[in-house]
């Protein structure tokens, strides 16, 4: 994370990609950056957009019910021995597409994009951070609901469940907050974003909390960094305890997927968390995704969402 802090005090602008368990680490200026990395974060890009050129279609084939069902139970047991409240269960899923990695980036939309190297690509709707002047800004997201159900939005504020998860994320990630800020505050609680997930459309449950940096945050921008990270929507609470059973439980290496990525543009920082995720291994293309999980989940429901979250935003 020393590089990190180091453009920082120089105001150099950068790009930075940091995996879930902070083991893998790109940071270069964006004057370096490698021909093969483009983004888009917030108002910046460095690529221009293209229409879908050709037909395209996705295939999708999720782990068995079964093997989904045995984890849940797990994380179930640990919910009721008192080891974590909430866990973000994760699954990568196979899938075959007519598009490369490079046109699925290219054709998405999304607010947050990255195309990493031919290696991975993530389309993200979830900010992490921002840091403006000496105001830093998280914005977690947590309860998803298709927007054509009936009364899509009453449903998803009302609903039990989705309240409990979403206040406890709020609560870790103002805790979080406040180990590198001041005056910390929730902003805005539970407002709703529509987002296109192929050809259905998403609600999407966010809350803005709020604090102060000291004057000089870009002197320590890799710690304070390194202190957030993981991202607590991505993970659980308790945080530590509930990383050491996803650790336990996850048939997988998250690698970058759940990390984060983002610019300094020079004076401020924008970041988003690499959800929407599509890696490749070999000649073979993995989609990663998941759904929290609390004492009240349902199996079957929570199954469904792991694979409605696997969709091209074309």
């Amino acid at each position: 994370m020393d590089k990190i802090t180091q453009l920082a005090q120089q105001k150099e602008p950068f790009l930075f990609v940091l995996s879930y368990d902070l083991e893998e680490r790109f940071v270069q200026p964006l004057k370096e950056l490698d021909s093969d990395i483009f983004f888009k974060i917030g108002k910046y890009r460095n690529y221009p957009r293209s229409p879908i050129e050709k037909p395209y279609f996705l295939k999708k084939y999720p782990l068995p019910f079964k093997e989904y069902h045995n984890s849940l139970e797990r994380v179930l047991e640990e919910i009721r021995r008192g080891n974590t409240y909430l866990l973000n269960l994760t699954f990568r899923t196979e899938i075959e597409s007519t598009l490369s990695l490079k046109e699925i980036f290219t054709y998405a939309r999304a607010k947050y994009k990255l195309y990493f190297k031919n290696k991975f690509i993530c389309f993200s709707p979830e900010k992490f951070i921002e840091i403006e002047g000496n105001s830093i800004s998280t914005y977690p997201m947590k309860g998803t609901i298709e927007a054509s159900i009936p009364n899509a939005k009453e449903n998803i504020l009302t609903n039990e469940k989705e309240m409990a998860e979403h206040v406890m994320i709020v609560d870790l990630m103002r805790n979080d907050l406040s180990m590198v800020a001041k005056e910390v505050k929730v902003e805005a609680f539970r407002y709703i974003d529509k987002i296109k997930a192929g050809e259905k459309e998403l609600l999407q449950v966010s809350s803005k909390i709020t604090g102060k940096l000291p004057l000089s945050w870009r002197d320590n921008l890799g710690e304070i960094l390194k202190e957030l990270l993981p991202v607590g929507s991505i993970t659980g609470t308790p945080k530590q305890s509930t990383i050491k059973i996803i650790e336990r439980i996850e048939n997988y290496k998250r690698g970058f997927y759940t990390g984060i990525f983002g610019i300094f543009d020079g004076e401020n920082l924008y970041s988003a968390v690499m959800i929407r995720f599509i890696e490749r291994e070999e000649d073979k293309l993995y989609y990663k995704s998941g759904g929290g999980i609390t004492i009240d989940s349902d199996a079957q429901s929570e199954y469904e969402e792991l694979i409605d979250k696997i969709y091209l935003p074309l």
